[in-house]
Order: C-alpha cells, then sequence, then structure tokens
C-alpha cells in the first residue's frame, strides 16, 4: 500500500512538473509577431436591410393608347433573410499588435422577400397587377453571395495575454450568383405582364422570359472581438463586423426575338451584420 502510495505521489509530481514546464514554455513563447494563424468556425449573418420601391420601365406599344405610361414606380418593399455559412480565415501578425486578415468560407445563400403589389398605370393596370406578397411568390428569389474580405486589425494588450480584445477596419468585394427566382412568380410575370406588352408591342403568340440580377459592390467593414488563447498554438475568437453593402437588384422581362419588354430595379441597403465564432490555430513557418 505504502510502495502504491508512493508510486502515485512520484507520478503526481512528475505530472505537476510538467505543467509547470508546459506553463513556462507557453509564458515564454514568442511574440505574435511574424506569425500565421488560421481559423475555422461559423458566420452568422443578419441583413439591417431597406429597399427603395420598385421602379419599372416598359415598352407599352399599342398599350399607350390606354394609358399605359412607360414608367412607373410601385409601393413595394423588399427584405432579405438570415443566413448561416462556414468560416475560413487567415491572418498574418505584422507586429505583436497588428495583422492583416483575409476572410472567406462557403458563400452564404440568402432569400430575398417581397411586399406590396407592382402595378401599371391605366385600366390595364389592375388586370396584369402582380402581388409580390402573395404566399405563392415568397421568397421571390435565392441568391449566392461571394464576400471575400480583407482587414487590418489591432490587438490590445501584450502577445502573451490570454484574452486580448481587437478592432478592425477593411474592405470587401461583393458579388452574386445562382440568382433564381421562384417560379411561380416568373409565371405571374411571364402570363400577366410578359403577354401583355408582347401583345402591345406586335409579338402576339412570342413567349416571353424573366431574369434576375444584382450589381456588385465594393464596401467597407468594421470589426470588433475578442481572442481567448486556449495554448500558445490554440484560439477561441468572437467577433461582430458591419458592412455598408449596397446592390440594385434588376428584374427584366424579354419577348422570344429578344426584345426587352420591361425593367424593374429596386436599391437594397443590406448591410449585413456578421457574428462569427471560430476556432485557430498560429503557427510558424
Amino acid at each position: 500500500m505504502n510502495r502504491t502510495l508512493g508510486s502515485w505521489s512520484l507520478a503526481a509530481v512528475a505530472l505537476f512538473g510538467s505543467f509547470v514546464a508546459q506553463a513556462q514554455d507557453e509564458s515564454d513563447a514568442p511574440a505574435s509577431k511574424g506569425r500565421h494563424l488560421v481559423q475555422i468556425g461559423v458566420f452568422h449573418v443578419d441583413t439591417l436591410d431597406s429597399s427603395t420601391p420598385l421602379r419599372s420601365h416598359i415598352q407599352p406599344g399599342a398599350l399607350a393608347a390606354l394609358g399605359v405610361q412607360s414608367d412607373f414606380t410601385s409601393d413595394t418593399t423588399n427584405k432579405v433573410g438570415s443566413s448561416n455559412t462556414l468560416a475560413l480565415i487567415y491572418s498574418y501578425f505584422l507586429t505583436d499588435n497588428l495583422a492583416i486578415k483575409f476572410e472567406g468560407g462557403i458563400p452564404a445563400e440568402f432569400k430575398l422577400y417581397g411586399s406590396g403589389v407592382v402595378q401599371p398605370t391605366g385600366p390595364l393596370g389592375s388586370a396584369v397587377a402582380v402581388d409580390l406578397g402573395s404566399p405563392d411568390f415568397n421568397p421571390l428569389a435565392k441568391v449566392t453571395q461571394w464576400s471575400p474580405a480583407i482587414l487590418l486589425q489591432y490587438y490590445f494588450r501584450d502577445a502573451q495575454e490570454k484574452i486580448r480584445p481587437y478592432v478592425g477596419v477593411g474592405a470587401t468585394y461583393t458579388w452574386f450568383t445562382d440568382i433564381k427566382a421562384d417560379e411561380d412568380f416568373k409565371n405571374a410575370l411571364n402570363t400577366r405582364f410578359g403577354a401583355t406588352l408582347a401583345a402591345g408591342n406586335g409579338k402576339l403568340g412570342q413567349s416571353t422570359t424573366v431574369d434576375a440580377a444584382a450589381a456588385d459592390d465594393l464596401a467597407p467593414i468594421f470589426n470588433m472581438g475578442v481572442s481567448a488563447e486556449l495554448s500558445d498554438r490554440w484560439s477561441l475568437s468572437g467577433s461582430v463586423s458591419y458592412t455598408l453593402l449596397k446592390t440594385t437588384a434588376n428584374i427584366t422581362i424579354d419577348a422570344e426575338d429578344g426584345t426587352r419588354l420591361a425593367t424593374s430595379r429596386t436599391k437594397l441597403d443590406l448591410n449585413p451584420l456578421v457574428v462569427a465564432f471560430v476556432l485557430g490555430y498560429r503557427f510558424d513557418l
């Protein structure tokens, strides 16, 4: 019994000694300058969005005689839903307190929702009106957003501190792909707007097509967060970023022969608020 107790005591002393040695090694760890940091985690994106009313320009053709004007504005609004996606981040420490960061990951998918009625002027207006808020049409569209970003970050406190707040500023270039309008929404635009405008322009019986697009944008990013060191290599970080992101969304209707029958656009202030939680690994090359 005493021999066993003595063995456990020696093992405990040795284990304690190893923890002390590890702590000393970590406390003497090199400063952050020149080190690389890779992080993986989750982005949660909420858009603090607003939109302008939908403005439309159409080719009324013979319908102009019935009071259908070529330009009109509809009392509509659009809203973008939230999204979650994988975050991939790389940082390089220029000094103990200053780092340059590149953010990427899997592009986020967003859903666009609408409300209000698109209705041309004149007696035919109500006949071809489309309700953007109809449950059959929403979400109106789905879109994939690409937003790679570069930021310059300042870390407060000494490099050996376990908890380090930071702030950052940078920019992102954003573009949109895989824009898919709801099929019921597209069908309503084709059968009401498209067919009527085609007939008014001497293209009776021609099919029409609906396309959607969104403009690219270069936008500033403001970031703040805190990093908690788990060891010399591993860390956890949580942050919040705000981006002044804007885009213009366009919906077009074309006749079968390529004639542009209608263009509708709205300006969207997306202004995404991004919350990130990431696990990081720091290394030297």
